[in-house]
């Protein structure tokens, strides 16, 4: 059998062991049965209908139209980076690093690192559309998780706040 898309195919990889990864992990906590859920059932049944989708899509690449065998592009390594590096750098900024005595500087400078850092992984950086979908994203995270679901967590930096 030749594959005839390897878009398809990896495609298809990626999606039977994020699937199976999920199953595993959902085996680690009670399953339960259809009528009495424990915490594991869901995860391990959204894990279990993945992992088929991907055997699925495995399956029509090596059925598939495509002549030429859709190939596998480059990984673009700088956006790769720079989406991973924004999340990060989300995380550490919304929680601190207490450890290197980095305190958290809240919600609203989380937001806008990560629109800025991850804004610079596409093709068209702009400073100004960057800053005003950091502000959107910012009052659009704070009333919906301060105000509506009434989450306690840090807003401000402590310097701002005191």
């Amino acid at each position: 059998m030749q594959i005839k898309s390897q878009k398809t195919f990896f495609s298809g990889i990626m999606f039977t062991c994020v699937g199976a990864a999920f199953a595993l992990g959902a085996s680690n906590y009670n399953v339960g049965s259809a009528a009495r859920m424990g915490p594991g059932y869901f995860p391990l049944i959204v894990g279990v209908l993945l992992a088929l989708l991907g055997l699925v899509v495995i399956a029509t690449a090596f059925t598939g139209q495509a002549a030429g065998g859709d190939p596998v592009g480059k990984i673009a390594w700088k956006p790769l980076g720079l989406i991973i590096g924004a999340n990060l750098l989300f995380g550490i900024l919304l929680a601190g690093l207490r450890s290197i005595g980095l305190p958290a500087m809240g919600l609203i400078l989380a937001i806008y690192a990560l629109v800025i850092v991850a804004s610079m992984a596409g093709a068209n950086f702009s400073m100004k559309l960057s800053l005003v979908l950091a502000t959107v994203l910012a009052i659009g995270s704070y009333l919906t998780f301060i105000v509506g679901l009434k989450l306690q967590f840090q807003v401000w930096p402590t310097f701002i706040t005191g």
